[in-house]
């Protein structure tokens, strides 16, 4: 039988977790993480990991497999993600990869883009010229140098910009020159499945979220996650901002008002890329009943 990897997409705070969860126990499957902050092992509050309960219901692979102190990069994960689903699809039919990350979604299902390698010397020159300036200094050249990809791209996101601004510098050519290569053959069919919410809702769950975030400790998991805020995997929604309260920039009710904006922001633009690298994919609510859930998925032998 022909080898099936499910895709279940969509914004933070969605419902993804659950429903995968729910897929996979129609199918005997197991799950597959590609959420690139719910990799590291010392993040769990501020990434909402799956429970405890959860992770015990289906088999759960690349969920706190990882330290933030060691560097994991989107073609690490592919090379991961394809060794262990061969792997796996050696003695199973279906396979449910999920999570919010779309590049390393997009990673498992097509292959990523070869970029040219960075020398370690523009790699160092750019960290330094981050720490000491502030990142509107690289946007701007990374805009003067790729206008294009400047226009698509997360500019809030530091590592994004060091990455596509590192590549640019080092090839003398624009980042986005090197996108969209020949697809790669995968030995498994494909399903795009992509959770479906009304945005007033979404955002809703967005800011109930942070608020239990903030009840189940995230500040504490922070506080011990401070002296590493350095780090690229840090370099993320909930901790940014309890940082600056740390650092006295802001006090605590403005740091939880920005978190949840700030992914709130984080959200649309899942939406926006979901809406142009996904156009079709099969859109499903949270809430679909089991019945309707069933006649979405391929038939079991």
């Amino acid at each position: 039988m022909n080898k099936t990897l499910i895709t279940l997409s969509g914004p933070t705070a969605s419902g993804k977790t659950a429903l995968s969860i729910r897929i996979a126990k129609t199918l005997g499957a197991e799950i597959f993480s590609c959420d690139s902050r719910q990799f590291y092992k010392e993040m769990s509050i501020g990434t909402a990991v799956p429970s405890e309960t959860e992770l015990k219901e289906i088999p759960h692979h690349f969920i706190q497999h990882k330290s933030i102190q060691s560097p994991y990069s989107v073609g690490q994960f592919e090379a991961d993600a394809m060794d262990t689903l061969t792997e796996y699809f050696a003695d199973h039919d279906f396979a449910i990869l999920v999570g919010g990350s779309g590049l390393y979604m997009h990673a498992v299902v097509e292959g990523i883009d070869q970029f040219p390698e960075v020398p370690e010397q523009i790699r160092t020159e750019l960290g330094e010229r981050l720490k000491s300036n502030d990142l509107e200094d690289l946007q701007k050249e990374l805009q003067t140098l790729d206008p294009d990809h400047y226009q698509k791209m997360d500019i809030q996101n530091p590592s994004r910009v060091l990455r596509a601004l590192g590549v640019s510098l080092a090839a003398g050519q624009p980042y986005s020159s090197f996108l969209n290569q020949q697809k790669v053959k995968r030995p498994f069919s494909v399903l795009p499945l992509t959770v479906d919410v009304p945005r007033t809702i979404l955002y809703d769950r967005i800011n109930d979220r942070v608020d239990k975030m903030i009840n189940a400790g995230l500040l504490q998991e922070a506080e011990a996650l401070y002296p590493y805020r350095e780090l690229n995997a840090l370099q993320t929604v909930g901790y940014q901002e309890v940082f600056d309260f740390f650092e006295q920039k802001i006090n605590l009710d403005e740091a939880i008002a920005q978190i949840k904006q700030h992914t709130r922001h984080y959200a649309k633009r899942q939406m926006t890329w979901i809406r142009r690298k996904e156009s079709n994919t099969i859109r499903i609510s949270p809430t679909i009943s089991d019945e309707d859930l069933v006649s979405k998925l391929p038939k079991q032998p």
